[in-house]
């Protein structure tokens, strides 16, 4: 499949989801960790949330990746990606209707390892926040949108740029593999962000012209933000 109509694609996604980016990428900028311990990636006060209002399962989910980042600090970025990869995809993919009776709902990676269920915008932030704790810079980790093509919806993945002009590494929960980009031709890109920026993906899947975040909004991250704020004493 050719990447040559991504742009009006972009367009038909963009509206159709609604994204308001500038308030993602407050987002990100507020929540990615700079200096984080990945061993505390959730900390006492948010195991004790889990256990309480979700089960002791949800909680030892959380022990388990403590542990498993823990280990994953002092790896190489292969292993990092791979293994924060393997862990959230053993999560059970569910619409968000039926997990939230919501069209469109982003759940916290709090709520989504509280409920071991999501879909595909809870997978890549989870993953993004999961790698950024484990010390991933932050130009170096895209949440992409994109056209799943066998499935004939939008769908989001992250991608690991190892440069600004490579062909990125696609974490995607539809696939287990981690593979490059121009492998993945099951999917279309459509656009590319995080905390800093914003570009329409370009016909080699990397990243291309960039598009401007003053005038545009994300509603969907302001609520996601505003319920992680809230979680929070």
């Amino acid at each position: 499949m050719s990447f040559i109509t991504c742009k009006a694609i972009y367009y038909r996604v963009f509206r159709s989801y609604k994204l308001p980016v500038i308030i993602l990428l407050g987002l990100l900028v507020l929540l990615a960790p700079r200096q984080q311990n990945a061993e505390s990636f959730a900390d006492e006060q948010m195991l004790l949330r889990l256990n309480e209002k979700y089960s002791k399962q949800a909680k030892q989910r959380a022990i388990v990746l403590n542990e498993l980042l823990g280990k994953l600090s002092n790896e190489n970025i292969d292993k990092k990606l791979k293994g924060v990869n393997r862990f959230f995809n053993q999560f059970k993919y569910k619409s968000d209707m039926k997990l939230w009776s919501q069209k469109d709902y982003w759940a916290t990676p709090e709520e989504f390892i509280g409920v071991n269920s999501g879909d595909c915008e809870d997978y890549v932030v989870a993953k993004y926040f999961a790698l950024r704790s484990l010390g991933v810079p932050d130009d170096r980790l895209y949440l992409t949108y994109v056209k799943a093509i066998r499935q004939n919806v939008a769908h989001m993945v992250l991608s690991y740029f190892e440069t600004p002009k490579s062909i990125p590494l696609i974490l995607d929960n539809y696939n287990q593999r981690i593979l490059p980009a121009s492998k993945r031709r099951d999917l279309l890109p459509i656009y590319s962000f995080n905390a800093k920026s914003l570009f329409l993906t370009n016909a080699s899947a990397g990243l291309g012209r960039s598009l401007p975040t003053d005038k545009i909004k994300n509603n969907k991250w302001q609520k996601l933000l505003a319920n992680i704020k809230r979680s929070k004493p």
